[in-house]
């Protein structure tokens, strides 16, 4: 399983995951407790039942670099083009267009 803490604002707002060709995208409870704090996107609005997709959720491939930049970052990084969810987890942690960001979660940590 890999999986990432997706960060609005920069304040820990849920666990998105990969694991068997599924995708899960949880809200943790503190986040939804906070009545101020936003959801991630229009499409994954604060609930406490998870979202399930047999493919990376639309807003969160909409973070990754397209073209000559998506290619430079997959040699550099040593990544498959086409692993979106491992490209996701190696790219979107830092100079993010937005306010959502996600950081990789290492095992062990």
């Amino acid at each position: 399983m890999r999986s990432g803490t997706v960060m609005v604002d920069g304040i820990p707002a849920g666990a998105l995951s990969e694991e068997n060709g599924e995708y899960r995208f949880s809200y943790f409870d503190e986040y939804l407790a906070n009545h101020e704090a936003r959801a991630v996107s229009l499409t994954l609005p604060k609930r406490t039942e998870s979202y399930v997709a047999e493919q990376l959720f639309p807003f969160f491939a909409g973070l990754l670099t397209e073209g000559a930049a998506m290619q430079l970052q997959c040699r550099q990084l040593k990544i498959d083009e086409n692993d979106l969810f491992g490209r996701l987890l190696k790219t979107a942690h830092g100079d993010v267009i937005g306010n959502v960001s996600v950081l990789e979660t290492i095992e062990g940590e």
